[in-house]
């Protein structure tokens, strides 16, 4: 035998490098799966373990009630009730097919609805939110309440949840200015106005309700129950209280409001009226005829109900005609017509001009109302006993003066042709017609002729293409009587807490200011204050007797079309230093004397409570 001398192999250097390679990698993935481990179960147990809690606890949504609406003395004007909704969360709802349908059939009956309908209102709102509970139907009587509760294993997946319903007490009074709410839109809720709404939530949808949704509207509660892995409620865990929202106070008198629908609802049925102070603009009452009781939109918005309340046939009553409306003035416009001619060099208040009755201009016969003649007139005495004659010579003079813009402008800044800036949605600017307007319609082929003379001298009389509203008329008319400043109308006063004590002062913006000539002022007021008192005023006899002094000017605008004509009339009172103006138009109310008048009258009673509800006209002359 001999000694097997052979050595194994030595390690090589390329295998050498293989190993270390083979190694490191290794080492690498045990490190890179230890860091991982480490980072899951060190930084971010946390975070694991609330997603955890969150696949077993839900949160309930709990509805917080709006801030109440008060009126300037704190009458509730807009409040809440607590109704039953009743809902479906999805969780809960039968698997099998057949058995939801019957469920739907049951839950049908019951509620007096169709199963079809029930079925495709639950998929249309779980599309939208899938986790959230589907709302069937919203203020259901007590007693399907009781029932639902009391049959809960009939009934898997419904539940009946309290819920806030918008109510208002006084119904058709103040419906226009209130507005209605509604379930916020997917448009809205893109909005940064909106954050921190959810869909399902409701909001202000127009009028007040809002223009102040942000301070009205509450903060959401919330109760968290936990959950099994079937979505079965297992036990209540927290509750956070809803927050109401804040109480709102307007400037608004329900007494005064609900007087002036009265006096608007006893004419034709179609009108709008508006009481402002002149001194800040605050709005003591703003009113359109015919009106709507809101309480029907509190659960929910029909469109079978708008497209009642916007038909023709009704009377279009969810149209504001206090903002929106677009009508001839008649003689109320003489006031402007005034301070443009007198501002713009045109007259003083002293200049006389002669009333004929009638005055030819171009190949047009001009005439003053019931053919009346008044022969040499000065400015005071044209507004008394309003001649057409006087005021047509000043609209032909200032159509050939200067830029022939003259009335234009000062109707501009009056107020007229353009927004007031009143706190509230949908306000039209209407119209204050000028040459270059109209020739640009005749160049479209829009209407049959370019602009003419006669253009400017109908609209010193407030007819023709003109388009204004009460608001604009009171606006202008408060301009005059405070001295310059052009207000911006507000309803909103202060936000308060459910007691009633004050949180924000809601102030206007600064007013715009106008330079007007104080005799030019003091001539067009007394001028407006012997309409209303002196003979011969258009005024005078349906003011008999009023414990109030009272300036103010009628108007008949003539529509055309064999239409009836439009009554108008605005007051500034007390004379000589006013501190309300009253603007009302009824829209088929005939001469401005006999019916918007005596509206006036009405409201102004109320508003300074000297004890008449019904004036009956006197037989007041035409203008």
């Amino acid at each position: 035998m001999y000694l097997d001398n052979e050595r194994r192999p030595t390690l090589t250097p390329q295998l050498a490098v293989r190993v270390a390679v083979i190694g490191g990698m290794a080492l690498v993935a045990f490190a890179v799966i230890f860091f991982r481990l480490w980072f899951l179960q060190v930084l971010s147990g946390d975070k694991y373990l609330a997603e955890a809690n969150d696949n077993r606890v839900r949160e309930i949504k709990v509805q917080a009630p709006r801030g109440e609406i008060v009126d300037r003395e704190g009458r509730v004007l807009v409040r809440n009730r607590v109704g039953y909704a009743v809902k479906v969360t999805p969780a809960s709802l039968p698997e099998d097919e057949g058995e939801r349908g019957e469920m739907y059939a049951r839950l049908a009956r019951v509620l007096a609805m169709r199963p079809r309908v029930i079925e495709r209102r639950v998929e249309k709102q779980l599309d939208q939110l899938p986790f959230a509970t589907a709302t069937v139907k919203t203020d259901v009587p007590q007693a399907f309440f009781a029932y639902l509760l009391e049959r809960q294993e009939r009934f898997p997946g419904v539940t009946i949840e309290r819920v806030f319903l918008r109510e208002y007490p006084h119904r058709d009074i103040g419906a226009h200015l209130f507005g209605i709410v509604g379930e916020v839109t997917a448009e809205q809720l893109k909005s940064e106005r909106y954050r921190g709404v959810d869909m399902g939530d409701r909001v202000g949808q127009s009028g007040i309700e809002a223009s102040y949704d942000r301070f009205l509207r509450g903060k959401n509660g919330a109760t968290r129950v936990q959950v099994d892995a079937l979505g079965n409620l297992s036990r209540e865990l927290a509750t956070r209280e809803p927050q109401q929202g804040r109480q709102l106070r307007l400037s608004v008198d329900l007494d005064v409001q609900r007087v002036g629908q009265e006096a608007l609802a006893s004419g034709t049925g179609a009108g709008a009226f508006a009481v402002m102070d002149v001194r800040n603009g605050e709005v003591i009452a703003l009113g359109s005829q015919p009106s709507f009781d809101p309480n029907i939109f509190a659960k929910s918005v029909k469109q079978s109900d708008f497209k009642r309340l916007n038909s023709e046939v009704y009377g279009k009553p969810l149209f504001n005609r206090a903002i929106q409306g677009g009508y001839p003035t008649g003689s109320t416009f003489k006031l402007l017509t005034a301070t443009a001619a007198l501002e713009s060099g045109l007259i003083t208040p002293d200049t006389v001009l002669y009333d004929g009755g009638s005055i030819t201009i171009g190949n047009i016969v001009f005439k003053n109302a019931g053919g009346a003649a008044y022969g040499a007139l000065a400015l005071r005495q044209a507004l008394t006993v309003s001649s057409d004659v006087f005021f047509y010579q000043l609209g032909r003079d200032m159509d050939g003066r200067g830029d022939g813009l003259a009335l234009q402008r000062w109707s501009k800044r009056l107020g007229l042709g353009r927004r007031t800036g009143i706190d509230l949605p949908a306000e039209e600017p209407g119209r204050i017609p000028t040459p270059g307007w109209r020739n640009r319609l005749y160049k479209k082929g829009l209407t049959d002729r370019p602009w003419s003379v006669g253009d400017n001298v109908n609209l010193s009389v407030g007819q023709g293409d003109i388009a204004a509203n009460p608001l604009q008329m009171a606006v202008a008319y408060a301009t005059i009587a405070n001295g310059g400043r052009v207000l911006r109308p507000r309803l909103g006063m202060r936000i308060e807490d459910a007691a009633g004590r004050a949180l924000q002062q809601l102030d206007a913006p600064t007013a715009r200011r106008l330079k007007i000539d104080p005799s030019f002022r003091l001539a067009i007021l007394e001028g407006i204050r012997g309409a209303a008192s002196a003979p011969g005023g258009t005024s005078t006899e349906v003011f008999a007797g009023f414990p109030i002094p009272i300036a103010g000017k009628t108007g008949t605008a003539e529509k055309g079309l064999g239409r009836p004509d439009q009554s108008w009339y605005v007051a500034l009172a007390p004379y000589p230093d006013p501190k309300y103006v009253v603007a009302v138009t009824d829209e088929a109310g005939g001469f401005g004397a006999e019916t918007a008048a005596p509206m006036a009258r009405r409201i102004l009673a109320e508003l300074f409570d000297v004890g008449e509800r019904r004036i009956v006209a006197g037989g007041g002359r035409s203008d």
